[in-house]
């Protein structure tokens, strides 16, 4: 399972929970994208980014998320969520995610979702201050 999240560096690890799954028997759609979250949430404790918008007032903001199936989940089942930045523009980032299941050993859901920087005191987008593309960029090349 290593092999197929070798190009996410940071792993984020989740147990598929009963109340997740839907009328159909297989997690409910809109579950992946609780999974994507906790797995980006992840990626910015890495670069602490969640502090440093308690402290500027700049943070990120979700601006676009999507979701491609390939293989139904069920319960019970552990979850691996490799997340990773594809790419930085000036006023955003792009994540990948790619969910392996540990019951199946196989990719089971991959996604994207960009996050714009954004002044919460002002109410507009802000610029990626180079310390947070500088500490992506550190954990990209692990």
């Amino acid at each position: 399972m290593e092999a197929l999240l070798e190009d996410f560096p940071v792993i984020t690890e989740v147990p598929v929970a009963w109340g997740e799954m839907d009328a159909l028997q297989h997690v409910n759609n809109v579950i992946y994208f609780r999974y994507f979250e906790s797995a980006r949430l992840d990626y910015f404790n890495r670069l602490e980014l969640m502090e440093k918008a308690k402290k500027t007032g700049i943070g990120p903001v979700l601006s676009h998320a999507e979701c491609f199936f390939k293989i139904p989940v069920t319960h019970p089942d552990t979850l691996l969520i490799g997340s990773r930045v594809s790419d930085i523009q000036d006023d955003r980032l792009t994540m990948e995610y790619r969910i392996v299941s540990k019951k199946l050993g196989k990719v089971t859901t991959t996604g994207k979702a960009t996050a714009v920087m954004f002044n919460f005191k002002t109410g507009t987008k802000a610029i990626l201050s180079d310390d947070v593309k500088e500490a992506i960029n550190s954990i990209e090349s692990q």
